[in-house]
């Protein structure tokens, strides 16, 4: 009875330690990954402009004030026409009338008594055509028209929204260059590459073309669109 215990004990002991060993092989073979990034860029044009045009208006009466301002959205309008904006897409989007004597923290010294701010928002796909307004713009100022950049930039605003249509050809891109570089990893490791334990598309960015200080995405109208995937693979 004693040796059929002893040998069931044995058996047992056997089994558990080669249980043991395909553990552990397992779990070395399961540790065995590379992870590796994989970066796709493309350099796109915007597609639409957005160009607050604000100036200031001032007078002794409101009168005086409002006749200014009209002047001055008349000499605007003149100009985009001239540079072959199409008018139809500008329109008014704020409009701010101040009394200087209504503020009783200011003082009555002030002859412009009534200070007009308006915008006249630009929406336009010609982006070329508003870049070289934009170049232009000084004109505006030599006919007495005062601009301001009180409320946000001054300049066009370019934006890019054709993301979506880019999108799964640069994932396609960005994955090749990942598994790429995996498998020169996996030669270099004398190993093979396996399958895919997991990956991570990224977020998607627009960027500045000319990226140095000072440069802002936003007024640049040619742009770079960059997606970075992150990929492990098994190592055999």
């Amino acid at each position: 009875m004693k040796v059929i215990t002893s040998l069931i004990v044995a058996l047992g002991l056997v089994a558990s330690a080669f249980l043991v060993k395909e553990g552990l092989t397992h779990l070395r073979t399961s540790d065995r990954y590379v992870t590796v990034k994989g970066v796709a860029e493309r350099e796109v044009e915007a597609d639409l402009a957005l160009w607050p045009l604000r100036f200031v208006a001032a007078g002794d009466t409101l009168a005086a004030a409002q006749e200014q301002a009209r002047s001055s959205r008349e000499a605007i309008m003149a100009f985009l026409k001239l540079q072959a904006i199409d008018t139809d897409a500008v329109e008014l989007q704020r409009l701010d009338v101040t009394d200087n004597r209504a503020n009783p923290y200011q003082g009555n010294n002030n002859n412009q008594r009534f200070i007009i701010n308006q915008t006249l928002m630009v929406r336009s796909e010609d982006i070329e055509r508003v870049r070289q307004a934009a170049q232009a713009v000084s004109e505006l100022v030599d006919s007495g028209v005062v601009l301001s950049a009180d409320y946000g930039p001054s300049g066009p605003t370019y934006l890019f929204n054709g993301l979506n249509d880019i999108k799964p050809a640069m994932i396609a891109e960005a994955t090749a260059a990942a598994r790429e570089a995996a498998r020169q990893f996996a030669k270099d490791a004398k190993a093979t590459l396996g399958t895919l334990r997991r990956a991570n598309q990224g977020v998607f960015q627009i960027l500045a073309r000319d990226q140095a200080a000072g440069v802002v995405e936003a007024q640049q109208a040619i742009k770079t669109v960059r997606v970075v995937s992150t990929v492990q693979y098994y190592l055999d």
